[in-house]
């Protein structure tokens, strides 16, 4: 009970809920970790937080001027009646008393929300900044997530006094047994809207379209999901938000293919490219690289150039670009053609070449019988 909660959020002791929540709100856009990432700023945010979760629950918030630490139970673990023992539901049925759990905040945390953006190759290997436009809810700007009508207040429900639930008493065996269930005509909430906000319809938040900048990193794929914490949709009575994540879709790239880190492409060059070597430009990420071709280069060889490939997410380095050469070989021929190859052929030897068969791909059974000598 070191913690002073209410100097924490900064209200008075006798601050009602609106205010509570006020305070909240404005402390929450101040540290919140996505605004304030350093550290000493994240554990403020923990103790507001902690504050906040007191002082919005009334029986905790009872306790806690009484003196007693709310969460005194759920640290004392599994051996703790409050941990997940039901003491007093078994009190109630055997000695007929109701200890009242108090009524239930509106505030509830809001949905996750999930959009796809889509990128270019590019951009998703290098990282880039989007304005996204996200259709989500908001805190009502008339009633500031409270739910009713401007110069109105909640009032007490009149079936369970402001408690939230109602108790009935039934004669059994054992006696008289007393059982409690959230109030039907309150919801549970203890208070009842009885003239609510003319623009979310007691809601608490409202629908719009709001336009955000995130920065995409450096490194990432399609079907990566990047999480936003708090830019989803505001809660119910002007919750906490939910989340926002990106599922990014990268768009195909005409002459790269990406596999990993590293990209591929392929080159088709003539067969006289390949027996007397070139020099090719090829359009890469970084711009324009000439392509060294070796004279007698073989089709299916490959050229790796190295840190050419795209950005590792969350790390130093790059992948590597391999460009897979292709032999074309002519399929029509002038006469001038014809002839000019059958003199290469007389001067090479090769008018009848002999053939060379290699031994195709072994089966599991060919290589097992290999690896035992024949036998």
């Amino acid at each position: 009970m070191a913690k002073d909660y209410y100097a924490v959020l900064g209200v008075r002791r006798d601050a009602n809920q609106d205010e509570v929540k006020r305070a909240y709100r404005r402390l929450a856009r101040e540290l919140h970790p996505d605004v304030n990432p350093d550290p000493e700023t994240q554990e403020r945010f923990k103790e507001v937080t902690q504050a906040y979760e007191v002082l919005s629950d009334p029986e905790k918030r009872q306790m806690y001027d009484l003196g007693v630490d709310p969460f005194a139970s759920a640290r004392a673990g599994p051996s703790g009646f409050d941990a997940g023992f039901p003491f007093s539901d078994i009190m109630d049925a055997f000695f007929g008393t109701a200890t009242s759990r108090g009524p239930r905040t509106r505030a509830r945390r809001g949905r996750n929300a999930t959009i796809r953006v889509e990128l270019d190759l590019a951009e998703a290997a290098f990282g880039t900044t989007r304005d996204l436009s996200v259709d989500t809810a908001i805190v009502c700007p008339t009633c500031e997530g409270g739910g009713t009508a401007p110069g109105t207040q909640p009032v007490t429900c009149d079936m369970c006094g402001g408690r939230g639930e109602v108790s009935q008493v039934t004669r059994s065996f054992l006696g008289q047994v007393m059982t409690s269930r959230p109030c039907p005509q309150c919801g549970g909430y203890g208070t009842m809207i009885r003239n609510p906000c003319p623009e979310c319809s007691g809601d608490g938040r409202v629908r719009t379209r709001r336009t955000i900048k995130v920065r995409i990193p450096a490194g990432v794929d399609d079907g990566t999901h990047i999480q936003l914490a708090g830019e989803g949709e505001v809660g119910p009575a002007g919750g906490p938000p939910g989340d926002l994540f990106l599922e990014i879709v990268e768009r195909p790239h005409p002459v790269f293919e990406r596999r990993g880190d590293d990209l591929h492409c392929t080159v088709q060059i003539p067969v006289t490219a390949a027996a007397l070597g070139t020099a090719l430009t090829l359009e890469t990420l970084d711009g324009s690289e000439e392509i060294d071709i070796r004279s007698g280069t073989q089709s299916g060889q490959v050229i790796t150039l190295h840190g050419r490939g795209t950005r590792h997410l969350n790390e130093s380095g790059r992948g590597d670009l391999i460009i897979h050469v292709g032999v074309e070989t002519p399929t029509r021929l002038d006469p001038e053609q014809e002839e000019l190859l059958r003199q290469l052929a007389k001067l090479r030897g090769e008018e009848r070449p002999p053939a060379r068969f290699t031994r195709g791909q072994q089966g599991f059974f060919s290589r097992l019988r290999d690896a035992w000598g024949g036998r």
